[in-house]
């Protein structure tokens, strides 16, 4: 009797350590000496089980058994915990180490430039273009009044807002967390800029708005505080600002070429030849240098500025001296 549960227990001791070797066998990395060179690529959708995402773990072999991938992400409470988005695993990676990155969700990211001077529905275009962000979604939220004012924004949109800078978004996230990450951005560099903001005496709109305006004017990085200084100048005058960035931002379906009726348009908002003072709101997304270009700007006494077509301006400070400027820059040159 004794002899026959020594039998049994050593049995069951041996049939123990062959399911544990089993196990551990089927936990272990498909290719051990894989490495980086065997990257694969691996999306975990919203609303996936972990029993899809095993036997897909699975099929792209990744791991050597989808069974025991349940029961071990069961075990260790991991099956709740599996995060949506894109992924990257080498077959050198143990079923452990591949489910606990699920959980943990350490996505791929993938990085996005912004540059300064673009507007919303251009930052949405590329965005979209990159596979991280819905044109629409992301449109929706910016022009969303109520969006802007739970960020802590004055304004009627998000516009001029969304902060030129390179960016990594991991794909799948919602277009509110990319618009967060823009206008937290902003929000950085105006805390900075604050102190200048107050001896101004300018509004963040005011600033933003100005900024923007000065952005599209030129890309010559020198000329921005001279380009700021006239405006603020035409401002403290009374002047209005005419210029025709604004223009083009308030024309529906701009088609490249600036007209005659559209400088005369009245119903414009954004026709700084006809109202007086700043336009609406933001015309662009500024960037921080043409922020401290409104906030610092050249001490200068001119009024007027034309462009030499090189991306470069001449600099009046009369309306005799500009006339000359532009007959010599753009009229002569259409003749």
């Amino acid at each position: 009797m004794l002899r026959r549960l020594v039998l049994l227990a050593a049995i069951a001791v041996l049939l123990v350590a062959a399911g544990l070797l089993w196990v551990h066998r089927a936990l272990a990395p498909v290719d051990p000496e894989g490495g980086d060179a065997s990257l694969l690529r691996f999306n975990v959708e919203a609303g996936a089980t972990m029993g899809q995402v095993a036997h897909a773990l699975e099929a792209e072999g990744l791991i050597r058994d989808a069974r025991v991938a349940r029961w071990f992400a069961r075990f260790e409470d991991l099956s709740s915990k599996l995060k949506v988005g894109e992924y990257e695993f080498s077959r050198a990676q143990s079923t452990r180490e591949i489910l606990e990155t699920l959980a943990v969700g350490r996505v791929q990211t993938h990085a996005v430039v912004i540059p300064e001077g673009l507007r919303a529905v251009e930052i949405a275009a590329r965005l979209d273009e990159a596979g991280l962000a819905d044109r629409n979604a992301f449109l929706e939220i910016v022009t969303d009044p109520a969006a802007a004012g739970e960020r802590g924004i004055e304004a009627t949109s998000l516009e001029g807002y969304l902060f030129p800078d390179t960016y990594r978004f991991a794909r799948g996230l919602p277009a509110t967390a990319v618009v967060d990450a823009m206008v937290d951005e902003f929000k950085s560099v105006y805390r900075e800029l604050e102190p200048l903001v107050e001896r101004q005496e300018l509004s963040m709109h005011e600033l933003v708005t100005l900024a923007s305006i000065v952005e599209k004017e030129t890309g010559a990085p020198e000329e921005r505080p001279l380009i700021a200084a006239v405006f603020l100048n035409r401002l403290k005058r009374r002047m209005r600002l005419e210029t025709d960035p604004t223009v083009i931002y308030g024309v529906e379906d701009f088609d490249g070429n600036l007209r005659k009726v559209h400088l005369l348009d009245e119903s414009n908002p954004y026709n700084t030849y006809k109202i007086p003072g700043l336009p609406p709101g933001p015309i662009a997304s500024p960037g921080r240098d043409a922020l401290e270009a409104v906030l610092e700007p050249a001490d200068s006494p001119y009024l007027f500025f034309v462009s030499r077509n090189d991306g470069t301006h001449v600099f009046s400070k009369s309306y005799a001296e500009h006339e000359r400027a532009v007959d010599r820059f753009q009229r002569r040159r259409r003749r």
